[in-house]
């Protein structure tokens, strides 16, 4: 006799209405990142207060997915302003032309995961295309470990193309891959 499998919710949140969650996405963010190649990153209350500034810019969304109410998953991002840190620290110099920022150009995927029990169910391919379905940007981006191989070859099918690599600024730090995306 076959269990039929949970059904799986999507909703997207505003800034407000995501911090009402915070506890359960930072739960889920330390479960992720518990694990080799992300050991460093899993820290809760560099994800707090990540979080934090996040949620308050303008234009942050979340992209959840729920079973029963529990949390499997989250997508989250922001439109990148014309100030923009995200072009920073990266290994290799690229054109103006590639980093230079406008008021709709790009949207930034800051995090993308699911629990480890519920991946291989297309839930992150659902979250990515919910958050992404319908943005005004141009083009989308994202930062990735080198050594996340499912995310990467993922990303790779959904039509990301990585166009440089970046270390955060403080010694020790980890380096991400850039990988960007048009928009339509």
């Amino acid at each position: 006799m076959a269990v039929p499998a949970p059904e799986i919710t999507f909703q997207l949140l505003d800034g407000r209405q995501a911090a009402e969650h915070e506890g359960e996405l930072q739960a889920l963010h330390a479960e992720v990142y518990a694990d080799p190649p992300y050991l460093k990153e899993g820290d809760p209350a560099e994800f707090a207060g990540r979080f934090r500034v996040q949620r308050r810019q303008p234009g942050f969304v979340l992209a959840e997915a729920r079973s029963g109410g529990y949390l499997v998953g989250y997508a989250a991002g922001m439109p990148l302003r014309p100030s923009t840190s995200w072009w920073r620290d990266l290994t290799t110099t690229l054109p103006d032309d590639v980093t230079a920022e406008h008021p709709g150009r790009t949207f930034a995927l800051v995090d993308l995961m699911v629990r480890a029990s519920w991946r291989r169910q297309h839930i992150g391919r659902a979250l990515h295309d919910l958050i992404l379905r319908g943005r005004p940007e141009e083009r989308a981006t994202l930062a990735v470990h080198p050594a996340a191989t499912p995310a990467q070859n993922a990303l790779q099918n959904w039509g990301w193309s990585k166009i440089a690599r970046r270390r955060g600024p403080r010694p020790g730090s980890p380096v991400y891959d850039v990988l960007v995306t048009p928009l339509s």
